[in-house]
Order: C-alpha cells, then sequence, then structure tokens
C-alpha cells in the first residue's frame, strides 16, 4: 500500500474560557496542522501536530506547513510502513519530528484501515479499554488552583498537574501547599509542572519547603544541566518534559539515573513508531511517563489515547487531552474525551475517528 495523495490543512483551536496560563505564556488560540494521506487504494489516514505557539519548544504551527510542504513530493509512493517510512522522511529532512509526526500518526491511522486493526494493535496490544487521564490546571492564585484541583478530584481524575512559574516561588510554594489540603487521602497523584522556568535555586526552594508534600518535580529548570545540579539535592522525584526531545535523550536521562520519568509527547519524538520504543526503554528502566501532547483535536486525542493503552498499567502517569480546553469535536460522535478521568479508548480499526473533513476547509497545500 502506497501513498498516493497528500493533503495539508490548517485549522484553529480556540481555548474556551482563554487564556491557558503557562509560566511563559498565554495561550488563546492554536492553529493545528493536519495532514490527510490517501492510499493508492483508496482510503484514507489522519495525522495532525499542534505546537503550543513559538516559544514552548522548537516548533511552530507555520514550521509545520514548510516542513510537511517540503516532504511531500518526496513522500508520494512511499510504502505506508513505520520503518522505511520514517528513513524516508528523516532522508527528506533533518529534525522537524513534530512535523512528520503528523504524516506518522496519519500512515498509522491509514495501515490500520488496510489491516482492519486499531492503531492500538498496530503498536503491541491494548492493555485496557479504559485510559487513565490526568488534568493541567494553567497557572493561576493558590485559591482559583486548589478550587479546581477540587473539582476535578470530585470528577475522578487519577493525576492533577499544576502549573507553576514566571512568578515569585513564594506563589507557586502556596499554591502547591493549598492544591495538597484539597486532594490529601484522596490517592490523588500530584505532578508540578514549571515547564523550564524555574533557576536551580528557586527549585531547590520549592523542594525544601515542601518536604510533606509527595509531588514529582516536572521539568522544574530550563536544561538537562540545571537538572543535574539539583538532582542530588532535592527530596521529589523529577519527570523530564522539554528536554526529551529525542529518543537520544530519553537513553541518556534514563541511563544515567537523572531522571525519575517523563512527561512525554508523541509529536515530540516524531509520533507513535519512536513513541512505541521509548514506551519500551522506560518499561526496561521501570521508569513511569505520560502520553500525551503539547495540544491538538481528536486526531491527537486518539493517537494518544491508543499508544497509552498499550503502556503497563503501573508505569502509565496518564493522557492529557487539550479537549478539556477546547470547543467541539471533529468526529462529533466518537470524539475523544474524559469521563470520570478516563478516556474510553477508540474503537473500530486504525485511529477509530472520523473527521468531519468540512471543519477544515480547503488544503492549504495538496500534492
Amino acid at each position: 500500500m502506497r501513498i498516493a495523495e497528500i493533503h495539508l490543512y490548517r485549522h484553529e483551536l480556540p481555548v474556551r474560557g482563554g487564556p491557558y496560563k503557562l509560566a511563559q505564556a498565554e495561550v488563546r488560540s492554536l492553529s493545528t496542522t493536519l495532514v490527510k494521506l490517501v492510499a493508492a487504494n483508496g482510503l484514507v489516514g489522519w495525522g495532525e501536530t499542534c505546537p503550543v505557539g513559538p516559544t514552548y519548544a522548537e516548533a511552530h504551527a507555520a514550521g509545520a506547513v514548510a516542513a510537511l510542504t517540503e516532504m511531500a513530493p518526496g513522500l508520494l509512493g512511499a510504502e505506508v510502513l513505520p520503518v522505511p517510512l520514517h528513513r524516508r522522511m528523516d532522508g527528506l529532512l533533518h529534525g522537524h519530528h513534530y512535523a512528520k509526526a503528523a504524516i506518522d500518526i496519519a500512515a498509522h491511522d491509514l495501515l490500520g484501515k488496510h489491516l482492519g486493526v486499531s492503531v492500538s494493535d498496530l503498536l503491541g496490544g491494548a492493555l485496557t479499554d479504559r485510559v487513565p487521564a490526568y488534568y493541567s490546571t494553567g497557572v493561576g492564585s493558590p485559591e482559583d488552583t486548589a478550587r479546581l484541583a477540587g473539582v476535578k478530584r470530585d470528577q475522578g481524575y487519577p493525576r492533577l498537574q499544576v502549573k507553576i512559574g514566571g512568578r515569585p516561588v513564594e506563589e507557586d510554594i502556596a499554591t502547591v501547599r493549598k492544591v495538597w489540603e484539597v486532594i490529601r487521602g484522596s490517592a490523588m497523584r500530584l505532578a508540578v509542572d514549571g515547564n523550564r522556568s524555574l533557576t536551580t535555586r528557586d527549585a531547590l526552594r520549592l523542594s525544601r519547603e515542601c518536604p510533606d508534600i509527595p509531588f514529582v518535580m516536572e521539568q522544574p529548570c530550563n536544561t538537562l544541566e540545571d537538572l543535574r545540579k539539583i538532582r542530588s539535592q532535592v527530596s521529589h522525584g523529577i519527570y523530564v518534559d522539554e528536554n526529551g526531545t529525542s529518543l537520544n535523550e530519553v537513553v541518556t536521562a534514563a541511563g544515567t539515573g537523572l531522571v525519575d520519568g517523563f512527561g512525554m509527547k508523541v509529536t515530540r519524538l516524531g509520533g507513535l513508531h519512536p513513541m512505541r520504543t521509548f514506551r519500551d526503554l522506560c518499561a526496561a528502566r521501570n521508569l513511569p511517563h505520560t502520553c500525551d501532547d503539547s495540544w491538538g483535536g481528536d486526531i491527537i486525542a486518539a493517537a494518544c489515547t491508543h499508544i497509552g493503552a498499550t503502556v503497563a498499567p503501573e508505569l502509565l502517569e496518564g493522557v492529557w487531552l487539550a479537549a478539556d480546553h477546547i470547543e467541539g469535536h471533529y468526529d462529533p460522535e466518537n470524539g475523544i474525551r474524559a469521563e470520570g478521568g478516563h478516556i474510553k479508548r477508540p474503537q473500530g480499526p486504525g485511529l477509530g475517528i472520523t473527521p468531519d473533513e468540512d471543519l477544515f476547509g480547503a488544503p492549504v497545500a495538496s500534492f
């Protein structure tokens, strides 16, 4: 089965009740890039990539379209198989994993439809049909964040991620303490995510002033060097997120004992094929991790849920969905959503969703 056509679309995803605030950015609306692969036999597969603006990572929406436009002519006629497809993409363009991920996801969707199996079957087989989700609060006041934590606790979320940073560390510490007062005794796990914004000084202070609160510090500082400085001095587990830019970085971080887990994005690694390798590396090192992405609609959400369903339950920290923050679904009937703090694994072949193509308008490029 070979690729006969490639169509690229841009679609806006306004933030409901926005902005969604991170330490170094405020998100009001994001432009997502969608890929439609059409095989020579007429089957269609969908992929998606949606960077969180131009400053969260080395990725941005216009860059995704440019990278996909660069690769697309050379992908026509390519076999829809993950290993040769990735080698072909790497031969056409160096880096730009986030753009290649959209092709990878579409290829998995297409291959699953061709074989009549789900994407999670292609990735080794689902271990559950009810995948745990987690909720991310955004940076807010101690009182507002604690109030939201109580709502999400009552909704059944097994894990909460509290965003911090971009303000005096005293306010971050107060927020963590307020949240803990609300969720203590509920079995809800807690992650405190600095999104690279803390100095090593403030990261050490956060840990030292909250020794009684069992949270993990997710990407508190900007670089791996910063994390090495504080590693032996903190009493909390450290998870890498933004610094996990490739399988090479993952191997280094895991192999040197730098981290206790990962917050991993499917598009950061280049799609589901490398994400499968990441999953197995973490299993070998007994490292918990998330299976999620920066932003996006039902296509990314379905991809994250499928790979999450294949992770050993004791190592899966959850799947995050932007659906909590955006309006509507690409597939009104089978759109991916969290209910009771968990996500139903999509059924049917491929990703298990059928986007309403009319939502996306005319392609911005076709090959």
